[in-house]
């Protein structure tokens, strides 16, 4: 017969007094008293430990290993306990690539959802690219005037170093008798071998076909351009030449299978949901490696405005040996004697253009420095910000890195300028009806500029996105998922908040109701879910939301404890437990329980 309730016999844990209760499954049950009075002891301490521990228990040990392991609690029995999960008023982890999205999964749906409708542009011109099938290349050449004179080529060698003889023997081995070479044609047929040379970068097309535009080529067209697509990775070239006049240069356009612009030569690879991965090699910037910020030198943190050249005004040179210092000291005095400037003066009374020098570097201009093994050298500076850059890349040892990252900041990536992405990849988008045109070179948003509207914003974008019949079908599940954990968020109060907020500088009330709002996405059922006073910092409004998500939770069929001490929660509870009557020693007593009208009814509450 399954349990109705959960019953707990003489829970001591803390400031508990021999406490007995039962609380009845699958409601909401709002643990409400004084603050110390045990509220937490009792739902925290005793009924999710323990809970939580009886679950780690059943699982094998191999997987016990790799769980910790609470203490049993001070009770005597427990019975009709199920699995149980704590929502704690507490901020998550500090991992910078732990955003909103990520945590509530909505980011999987949204890779899911670009890559199988967004639209690609040239990230330099911002044209739509799109990729041909082999029958539109061929559709797209016959449709030139009659007897118009076609070659058609396949890229083998593009820009590469090398002599490539293994390559130009493959090909005619392979029965192709031309090629160009570096934008000339020539016979691979040849008395003499082609020498190659192996210092410069070579481009080789290899000479699939050569037609002339007339009725009945269509099959012998459609079978060199697969040739030339299949030699070419899934790319080729074509010349053209003018029918009315045979003397003028033939001119050349490119074709693709894949999504590519053939006027700039842009090309993207079949995209896949890792692409738009800021945690994948396929989709995160080369710069950052997908973390949006860079740590970098900071200037202000390297000198002090306040100290003189002689007494330590540039920090980084501060440390380090004896003879490491002396070396420092006659660097500067080199430099100020060259930029004419006093040793003993603050650095903030000299002129600017000194620090700049030292900092950055003196450019083109030679300077009398002391060489490390004695005397002088006439040379630029390079710079304190440059020499750190270099030692920090080709040291090996983590004290001097950490040292250097004492005088480094975080700020935005240049080359994403904090998308986290490629450029080719925020520059796959998808539009809606009646949106607000984007500020970008491109129609639409990119995932990353999706991820950066408030939640409240996002969901009404999704509602509006356009599809066709065909992508609405396929991506209908998706846009569900979307939207309803968008709607979880918005019932949870947070609905100023960004998809690509960082977990780590939530408040705890936030990241709380955002564990929340990914506990609903879960759809978990039978579980007895443990929460912390989930409606502090919110407004009146977002309190009636959160009542109803709480309700949601607990109408999936599990039982659902908060403790609380806001009114509205106490009065919507299905049953309500008063911890008290004191704080300390003076509660951990049961003062009364049942419904809000049978709590009244006991003066001592």
């Amino acid at each position: 017969m399954p349990f109705t309730e959960i019953k707990i016999t003489g829970a001591r844990q803390h400031n508990l007094q021999n406490l007995s209760v039962a609380i009845p499954r699958e409601k909401l049950v709002v643990v409400t008293g004084p603050s110390g009075s045990g509220k937490s002891s009792l739902a925290f301490d005793t009924i999710f430990a323990e809970g939580q521990r009886k679950y780690v228990e059943s699982l094998s040990a191999y997987a016990r290993q790799f769980l910790d392991q609470l203490q049993k609690p001070e009770v005597d029995f427990i019975e009709g306990l199920s699995p149980a999960i704590a929502i704690e008023q507490r901020s998550t982890g500090g991992n910078p690539r732990s955003t909103i999205a990520t945590t509530t999964e909505i980011y999987d749906y949204l890779r899911l959802l670009y890559s199988a409708v967004g639209r690609p542009h040239d990230p330099v011109t911002g044209e739509l690219v799109k990729k041909q099938s082999p029958q539109e290349i061929v559709d797209a050449l016959l449709a030139e005037p009659e007897d118009t004179r076609l070659i058609l080529l396949a890229p083998v060698v593009e820009g590469q170093m090398g002599e490539f003889r293994d390559v130009l023997e493959k090909l005619r081995r392979d029965g192709f008798v031309r090629a160009r070479i570096d934008g000339e044609l020539v016979e691979l047929e040849t008395p003499k071998p082609i020498r190659l040379d192996k210092a410069a970068r070579h481009h080789i097309d290899v000479v699939v076909d050569r037609l002339v535009v007339r009725e009945g080529i269509r099959s012998r067209m459609a079978d060199s351009v697969e040739t030339a697509l299949k030699h070419g990775n899934n790319r080729m070239c074509v010349l053209i030449g003018d029918p009315q006049n045979t003397s003028a240069p033939m001119r050349e356009e490119v074709f693709s299978t894949n999504f590519g612009n053939p006027k700039t030569g842009f090309s993207l690879p079949k995209l896949t949901p890792r692409h738009f991965s800021f945690n994948s090699h396929l989709g995160a910037c080369p710069a950052c490696h997908g973390l949006g910020t860079r740590q970098i030198l900071d200037p202000g943190l390297m000198v002090d405005q306040e100290l003189s050249l002689k007494n330590g005004a540039i920090k980084p040179w501060n440390k380090g040996t004896p003879a490491v210092q002396v070396y420092y000291q006659s660097v500067l005095k080199a430099l100020a004697a060259a930029f004419e400037v006093p040793m003993d003066r603050p650095l903030g009374e000299l002129m600017p253009d000194f620090t700049a020098a030292v900092l950055n570097g003196t450019g083109n201009r030679k300077i009398a420095l002391p060489g490390k093994s004695g005397g002088i050298v006439e040379k630029p500076f390079e710079g304190v910000i440059a020499s750190l850059n270099r030692l920090f890349e080709q040291t090996e040892s983590e004290a001097t890195r950490k040292r250097i990252r004492g005088f480094m900041s975080r700020r935005k990536c240049e080359i994403c300028h904090g998308a986290r992405l490629k450029p080719e990849i925020q520059a796959v988008t998808v539009e809606a009806t009646d949106w607000p045109a984007s500020k970008s070179l491109f129609p639409g948003l990119g995932i990353h500029e999706f991820a950066a509207l408030p939640i409240e914003e996002a969901l009404d974008f999704v509602g509006k996105i356009q599809l066709t019949k065909f992508e609405g079908r396929v991506v209908r599940d998706v846009l569900r998922e979307v939207r309803m954990r968008l709607e979880f968020l918005l019932e949870v109060g947070l609905g100023y908040l960004s998809l690509e907020r960082e977990s780590g500088t939530l408040s705890g009330g936030e990241a709380q109701r955002i564990r929340l709002a990914t506990q609903i996405g879960a759809g978990l059922a039978g579980v007895i879910y443990v929460l912390d006073e989930p409606s502090i910092g919110l407004h009146q409004r977002d309190n009636e939301r959160l009542i109803a998500t709480l309700r949601r939770l607990r109408d999936l069929g599990n039982s659902v404890i908060v403790v609380e001490h806001d009114e509205d929660t106490i009065r919507a509870a299905d049953h309500v437990l008063d911890i008290g009557p004191g704080a300390g020693p003076r509660g951990g007593r049961l003062v009364a329980q049942g419904t809000v009208e049978d709590i009244m009814a006991v003066p001592e509450s």
